[in-house]
């Protein structure tokens, strides 16, 4: 597959592009409004958080500006893929798949044996893509004061 967008890199805590990392997350989960109970994190995410997610774990772009970004958090078990972001008129290109990708090479250097992200129960659509990127349901869970599930626990082995 052609790599148009250029390398996964990994951003530093003061990288410029950090202000742009932040639009692209909210303009790609700008879908969600009126579609998730309760609304997305998103809306508390600063640029600072962001800086902070590069100190205390990691995040992984693709292109200049950023077209496509995930967050790595190691865990005791699993490393943990949060905010995994792509263009809206980029989607389908591959660049979830080369972030996934990443996040596995991360996930064998640290010898960490699965990726696990959480996905919100309403967006089905979001399911079958990580189902075609090789992650399988694993639970349900709720956030705090929803009886109901509000979130997908999806798991994939670290080959």
């Amino acid at each position: 597959m052609p790599h148009e967008f250029g390398a996964v890199r990994r951003l530093s805590h003061d990288d410029p592009q950090i202000p742009q990392v932040l639009d692209l997350i909210r303009r790609s989960f700008a879908y969600m409004e009126g579609r998730i109970d309760p609304p997305s994190s998103m809306h508390r995410l600063t640029a600072c958080k962001i800086a902070n997610q590069c100190r205390e774990g990691e995040v992984w772009v693709i292109g200049t500006p950023p077209v496509a970004c995930v967050f790595l958090s190691p865990r005791a078990d699993c490393l943990y893929l949060g905010k995994l972001a792509v263009d809206k008129a980029l989607q389908g290109q591959g660049l979830a798949r080369r972030l996934v990708e990443q996040a596995l090479i991360r996930a064998r250097d640290m010898k960490l044996p699965a990726l696990e992200l959480k996905t919100r129960i309403e967006l089905t659509d979001n399911h079958k893509t990580f189902e075609r990127l090789g992650f399988s349901v694993i639970g349900h869970d709720s956030h705090d004061g929803h009886a109901r599930p509000t979130t997908v626990l999806m798991r994939r082995p670290v080959p």
